[in-house]
């Protein structure tokens, strides 16, 4: 069957989503295939769906325990199921969304997608299209990602194929395809001499920690650090005269589409285990030192790194520079 339109749809509740749906979009349309990414709940819900977000990020980031209990609800209470509820007007929205694009392939990055489209295609509403499910967790897969009646799901390696088909997934509906990453990462990687060696620091939810970690970074020989700080531009402020009063380089990035060439470029990785980084830098062959791990979905992440020896777990500013050093050596 030819493959001439896909509907790809992500949420902007955690950067692997939409990672994997942007980079999926890239390949598909080098491949000539006509592709539209839709977030449907943000298209649905607006203001609301933005507050409910700014509430994720908020408890992720600062009340661990509590996200890890709701984590863990969502995967041991079948609180899927039945009808549509306070979701009617998404579904309306992604039935008139199916219906115009007229899709070969539905993808969802997000697992809230799987539910909604059990419904539609229980009422006909998605026509022939195939279901596929792109999971971006890796080992810790809540099963919300798979009580659906997806066609394939799509996994990032075969130890997360292992726990879904141990969760009672049908191998045959299992695929391990790697993680969607950036199109970059299928050229020949550069060529990283040192030292000095390249070390990328992404500061994530921790910016409290980020000038102490700098700090420390700074202090260590044969290194050129670089760090990103989003669109944090005081931080990046304080960053540069902490460098300055050290008399040390420091590159400083604000927002960047290039985070997949600076960690390319790089022998070293510092951030948070998210799904997307955690991808990103197993293609790079770059190994990483993990400074914070979201409980429940980014606890496989922080495994597959650490138990493959890729990675290594530091969180407080003397531990991270400490973890540095023993990777020089």
């Amino acid at each position: 069957m030819a493959l001439n339109s896909v509907l790809i749809l992500t949420a902007a509740f955690g950067e692997g989503h939409k990672a994997a749906a942007r980079n999926l979009e890239a390949a598909l349309r080098e491949k000539g295939v006509g592709v539209e990414v839709h977030d449907i709940f943000a298209e649905a819900y607006g203001r609301v769906n933005t507050l409910v977000r700014e509430l994720y990020l908020l408890v992720i980031n600062h009340v661990p325990l509590l996200w890890s209990a709701v984590f863990f609800a969502l995967d041991k209470t079948a609180v899927v199921g039945g009808g549509i509820g306070v979701f009617g007007r998404a579904a309306r929205l992604l039935g008139k969304t199916i219906s115009r694009t007229q899709p070969d392939v539905i993808v969802s990055t997000y697992p809230g997608y799987g539910h909604l489209l059990d419904v539609i295609r229980k009422q006909g509403g998605a026509g022939d299209a195939r279901v596929v499910t792109i999971v971006t967790d890796s080992l810790t897969v809540n099963s919300i990602w798979f009580h659906c009646g997806s066609d394939f799901f799509l996994v990032p390696n075969e130890a997360t194929a292992e726990v879904m088909r141990a969760a009672g997934v049908p191998s045959e509906k299992i695929r391990v395809t790697g993680f969607p990453v950036p199109l970059i990462f299928s050229e020949p990687g550069p060529t990283r001499p040192g030292p000095p060696y390249e070390v990328l620091f992404m500061v994530n939810s921790a910016h409290h920690l980020a000038a102490n970690v700098v700090a420390a970074l700074l202090d260590i020989d044969d290194i050129h650090l670089t760090v990103t700080v989003g669109h944090d531009a005081a931080l990046g402020q304080t960053l540069g005269r902490i460098a300055e009063a050290r008399g040390k380089e420091l590159e400083i990035h604000g927002w960047t589409p290039e985070i997949p060439i600076l960690i390319r470029r790089s022998h070293l990785l510092i951030s948070k285990a998210g799904g997307a980084t955690v991808q990103e830098t197993l293609a790079a062959r770059t190994p990483m030192i993990i400074t914070q791990i979201v409980p429940g979905q980014e606890e496989g992440n922080a495994r597959l790194l650490i138990e493959s020896g890729a990675g290594e777990l530091a969180t407080t500013p003397a531990d991270i520079a400490g973890a540095v050093r023993r990777t020089f050596s």
